[in-house]
């Protein structure tokens, strides 16, 4: 047991620092920082950015091989549905009026980002 709660904790650092990495690299890239992490019942939105009159909401996906799939390939449509509808929620607790984006940032195991804009 004890071994199975290091393994998760070691899975949350990796999932943090992955999307600390992803943070700090679009920002570099002119997005500003909205929002980070907001949970609610229909799941869990990574990054909220701007990018200039966009609000952008971002996925942030991490995968040490490929071995079972890229990084991308593990935005599903169901995880996507799940990430559409916390994005719903999110924006009716807010009265915003731009244009929306989806965003995936795909970090491999040896460093290597990927940025999909309207990734879906």
């Amino acid at each position: 047991m004890l071994s199975s709660l290091k393994t998760k904790a070691a899975h949350l650092l990796r999932g943090k620092s992955a999307e600390d990495q992803a943070h700090d690299y679009l920002i570099g890239k002119g997005l500003q920082p909205v929002c980070r992490n907001y949970r609610c019942k229909q799941g869990e939105l990574d990054l909220v950015m701007r990018d200039q009159k966009s609000l952008v909401i971002i996925e942030v996906r991490y995968r040490k091989t490929d071995v079972y799939g890229s990084a991308l390939e593990s935005v599903t449509h169901s995880k996507q549905t799940r990430i559409i509808a916390a994005t719903q929620h999110y924006l009716s607790t807010l009265r915003i009026d731009c244009p929306l984006r989806f965003d995936v940032v795909a970090i491999s195991g040896n460093g290597d980002i990927e940025w999909i804009k309207n990734a879906f």
